[in-house]
Parts: structure tokens; C-alpha cells; sequence
């Protein structure tokens, strides 16, 4: 099961690219796991400095951005 982190405080561009995560997932039929990481020291763990920010599987996808659902499915597939 790959896991997905979604870091950021609870903003509404982080509102969003959980709900387009969720859709990747969705469209993509695998074994996901979708987690929200709120703690700015947890966030700071990552190197993270501006969210919202995607990570699969610990590794850093996207930073102050909010990818689409078909940009997320690209980057679950290749990882």
C-alpha cells in the first residue's frame, strides 16, 4: 500500500488537493493511503517551508501547488 501525505495546516488549497488526491486515487483503482499532516514540525520534517504539499510514500511530489487529479494519478504511477 503506497501512502499519501497531504502537508499543510488545514487551508483551503489544502482542502483541495486532498479532495484531488482523493479523485487520482479514485481514477487509479489501487491500494492508497491518505494522510493529512496539520504539525508544522512534522510539515518542517520534510523540508517543507511553503504548502500545501504532496508526498508519496515520503518523498516530496509537489510544494505550494495544487496539482490536478490527472497530475496526481501521473505522479502515483510513476512512483
Amino acid at each position: 500500500m503506497k501512502k499519501i501525505q497531504i502537508l499543510g495546516p488545514g487551508c483551503p488549497k489544502c482542502s483541495k488537493l486532498a479532495e484531488h488526491a482523493r479523485a487520482a486515487v479514485e481514477q487509479l483503482g489501487d491500494d492508497f493511503e491518505i494522510e493529512k499532516v496539520t504539525d508544522i514540525s512534522d510539515i518542517m520534517k520534510f523540508g517543507v517551508m511553503i504548502t500545501p504539499a504532496l508526498a508519496v510514500d515520503g518523498e516530496i511530489k509537489a510544494v505550494g501547488k495544487v496539482p490536478s487529479a490527472d497530475e496526481i494519478g501521473q505522479m502515483l504511477a510513476d512512483s
